[in-house]
C-alpha cells in the first residue's frame, strides 16, 4: 500500500491507485453467486419474512439471499496495513492508512444506482449508517468518506455493478476541511447555516424536488452542468442519527433524482458524494448533504488550470429540466404517473 502525497503548493492530496474493475460488466464479482470472488462479508443484510437480519460470512460459510453486502475491498485506496513512513516538505507524504469497504447495493448486476428501487436504497442507507458508526469506533479514523460512481457512455466502459465505497482517513480530506471551515466562518459572520439559508431562502428557480424531509436543488455556482445537492430541510449535522422514517424519505429522494437524471440525460456518467460531518464532537460541524456531479462534457484548460468552470447550462435551466424529469420519476414510483 502506498502513501498520500501532499502537493507542496496547493496541499492537494494524491494517492497512486491502480483502480478496481471487479464490479464491472456482466461477470461482476459483486453479483449474487460470485461471493467467493470478493473478501468475506463483514455484514450481509438479509430480508426474511419481511424482517431485516444482519449476518456475515464466517469460516467459509457464505451468506446467501442477501439484499445488501459489505466487505473489505481487494484493491483498496487505503489500508490498515499501510506503513508508517512520513515524507518531509517539499515532498510531504503520509501513510495511506484506513479502511476501504465496498457496499454492494443490489445483488443484481443488471441494476444501476438509478434503477434500484427506493426500498433497496433504504436498506443501503441503513447499512451506511451502521458502517459509519462502526468505523468511528476504530483506531485512526478521523473522517469517513462515502461515494459512488456510475459509468455511462462518456468513458466507453462496461456498466458498473451498483455499489458505494466507504473509505476512512486519518485526516479530514482537504475539500471537506475547506467546506467545514467555510461553514464555521459563515455561521460566525451571519449567524446562520449556509445550507439552511439556501433552503429557507428564495431559491425556487434552482429547486429540483422536495419530499417531506429533504430538498434537492442546483447550486448557485455549480462545477458541472446539471449538478445538484440533496439536503435535509431541518438543520442536521449527523447522518448516523437519522431516523428510519427519514432514511425512507431520503431513499425516495435519491431514487427519484437519480432516476430523473438518467431519464433526462441518456447514458449519463455521474458521481454521488456524501459530504458529512465527522461523527465526533467538534465545533466544525456542517449541515450534511449529498452532491451529485453529472459528467456531460470534458473539462477545458480553464477548469483544469484555473479552477474557473464553464457550464453550457445555467443552474436555473438545469433545475427546470431536471425538476420536471424527477417529478415524473417520482410520480411513476408512487403510482400516480
Amino acid at each position: 500500500m502506498g502513501s498520500i502525497r501532499v502537493d507542496y503548493a496547493s496541499e492537494r492530496f494524491m494517492i497512486i491507485y491502480e483502480g478496481d474493475d471487479s464490479g464491472m460488466g456482466a461477470n461482476s464479482a459483486y453479483a449474487s453467486g460470485n461471493e467467493k470472488k470478493t473478501n468475506p462479508s463483514m455484514l450481509s443484510l438479509v430480508i426474511k419474512d419481511g424482517i431485516l437480519r444482519r449476518q456475515q460470512d464466517i469460516d467459509g460459510q457464505i451468506v446467501k439471499g442477501w439484499a445488501v453486502r459489505v466487505f473489505e475491498s481487494k484493491n483498496p485506496v487505503v489500508s490498515v496495513s499501510a506503513g508508517n513512513d512520513y515524507g518531509k516538505e517539499p515532498f510531504e507524504s503520509q501513510p495511506a492508512y484506513g479502511h476501504h469497504l465496498v457496499l454492494v447495493a443490489s445483488p443484481d448486476p443488471a441494476k444501476t444506482l438509478a434503477t434500484i428501487d427506493s426500498e433497496q436504497w433504504s436498506n443501503t442507507l441503513v447499512v451506511v449508517q451502521d458502517r459509519l458508526r462502526w468505523l468511528y469506533t476504530q483506531k485512526g479514523v478521523a473522517y469517513v468518506a462515502v461515494y459512488a460512481d456510475h459509468v455511462g457512455g462518456l468513458r466507453g466502459r462496461s456498466k458498473v455493478h451498483p455499489h458505494l465505497n466507504i473509505v476512512s482517513f486519518k485526516v479530514i480530506p482537504p475539500t471537506v476541511n475547506d467546506e467545514m471551515e467555510s461553514y464555521k466562518r459563515t455561521q460566525e459572520k451571519r449567524g446562520t447555516c449556509p445550507t439552511c439559508h439556501i433552503i429557507e431562502g428564495d431559491d425556487q428557480l434552482r429547486r429540483v424536488l422536495q419530499t417531506e424531509s429533504f430538498v434537492a436543488y442546483c447550486p448557485w455556482s455549480p462545477t458541472y452542468p446539471f449538478e445538484f445537492c440533496i439536503a435535509p430541510k431541518r438543520h442536521a449535522v449527523s447522518f448516523a442519527k437519522m431516523s428510519q422514517k427519514e432514511i425512507e424519505d431520503l431513499a425516495l429522494m435519491i431514487r427519484a433524482t437519480l432516476g430523473g437524471l438518467a431519464s433526462l440525460i441518456k447514458n449519463v456518467t455521474f458521481s454521488m458524494v456524501f459530504h458529512l460531518s465527522a461523527e465526533r464532537k467538534s465545533s466544525r460541524l456542517m449541515h450534511w448533504h449529498i452532491e451529485v456531479y453529472p459528467v456531460t462534457k470534458q473539462w477545458s484548460g480553464m477548469e483544469r488550470g484555473y479552477g474557473i468552470h464553464l457550464n453550457d447550462v445555467s443552474p436555473e435551466d438545469a433545475a427546470k429540466k431536471l425538476g420536471a424529469s424527477c417529478r415524473k420519476e417520482l410520480a411513476n414510483m408512487v403510482g400516480i404517473g
